[in-house]
């Protein structure tokens, strides 16, 4: 798979260049100096997109169930604190709710909080949920003007519910064709395709050499946030399986996307690629799938016959693996109620993997539930 390129056109780097074998006392200083950097370095990014994994360790899911959660598919919000606390403490091993979520982000950060709207309040991410992660980031200590929550359109959020949230808990909402992209960051494949620009990209109406060839990243994204926490339904896609973390990230933070949406192989090959810019994935900290109800048909569109009652939430910081055992969800709840099959495109997870993305075989997922 061809690599990635940056907006600042350096391509992004799969693999490490193993150094020389050498046996002078300086070269073995050099050695363990250039290991202490690397372990500083790997503290300080924190639990961002980018960590790397020993041959021997498995992803791992914390799955936290209640039967109780939903009510005539209307969240209860205390049981869907509960929840998320729990996930919380679970997924980071602490003993309280502040001191794990602060093991993700500080106070300083300004945390947006990626969600899924285009399916509106009952089949998108609900903001039942997105309210259970503010309270835990405002409980502790994030002030409420450094959170934002965010997707690709403002009209899709209010009619979502979300803009009267962000009034309730005093928190930015924003959209990103609305907020504007950012000229200087953007994503170019290597055998880049001309979009059919739409209004809300970066070089709608305009023309000459080059124009349609980039994805722009968002203002609010590439220059605003310091850490993201993406918040996915469990949601089906008839193209890639799940409209998850890594097409709800990607695709949500860059304008012209349409030249991918309409083509799997080329969406398989830019989302992993989108969401391995630095000013994008590397921001992303945690990854909640929002399970309480799946959607198994219906894309984008809240189609409740199509639909099962879960009553779950999924925590991960690895997106890909999230997104795989989404994808198979969605398949078993189709095969049980014979819905019509199609044919799921999962070379973006296997696309996402090689970039060191995530674990895509679910053989080395670790799933632990708890009720």
């Amino acid at each position: 798979m061809e690599e990635a390129r940056r907006g600042d056109g350096a391509p992004k780097r799969k693999t490490a260049e193993r150094p020389r074998h050498r046996t002078s006392f300086s070269a073995l200083f050099r050695l363990f100096a250039a290991a202490l950097v690397f372990w500083a370095v790997f503290q300080l990014r924190g639990a961002g997109a980018f960590w790397l994994r020993s041959s021997n360790e498995m992803s791992r899911v914390v799955i936290v169930s209640d039967p109780r959660a939903l009510n005539d598919f209307q969240p209860a919000p205390e049981i869907v604190q509960r929840m998320v606390n729990r996930g919380i403490m679970l997924l980071t091993g602490r003993t309280n709710v502040s001191s794990a979520w602060l093991s993700l982000v500080s106070t300083n950060d300004v945390i947006g909080l990626k969600i899924f709207s285009a399916a509106g309040p009952v089949s998108g991410t609900r903001p039942a949920v997105v309210r259970a992660v503010i309270r835990g980031l405002t409980g502790a200590g994030v002030p409420p003007n450094h959170i934002i929550i965010w997707d690709k359109r403002a009209e899709n959020l209010r009619a979502a519910g979300f803009f009267q949230l962000g009034r309730e808990l005093g928190v930015r909402v924003a959209g990103c064709v609305e907020t504007g992209y950012d000229p200087t960051n953007f994503y170019l494949p290597d055998n880049p395709l001309v979009g059919r620009l739409v209004w809300g990209d970066l070089e709608f109406g305009k023309k000459g050499p080059g124009v349609g060839r980039k994805s722009f990243v968002a203002k609010i994204v590439s220059r605003e946030m310091t850490k993201i926490i993406s918040l996915a339904p469990l949601l089906n896609n008839n193209q890639i399986g799940v409209c998850g973390h890594l097409y709800s990230v990607a695709l949500g933070s860059v304008d012209n996307t349409t030249r991918f949406e309409d083509d799997p192989d080329q969406l398989a090959v830019a989302v992993p690629e989108i969401y391995a810019l630095s000013s994008v994935g590397d921001k992303v900290v945690l990854n909640i799938t929002d399970a309480l109800l799946g959607q198994y048909e219906g894309g984008d569109k809240g189609l409740l016959q199509y639909s099962e009652v879960l009553n779950q939430l999924w925590f991960s910081r690895d997106p890909v693996a999230l997104d795989t055992l989404a994808v198979a969800e969605l398949a078993r709840a189709r095969r049980e109620r014979a819905a019509p099959e199609f044919n799921v495109h999962t070379r973006v997870y296997t696309n996402a993997h090689l970039l060191q993305l995530g674990e895509d075989d679910p053989a080395r997922i670790r799933v632990e539930r708890v009720p």
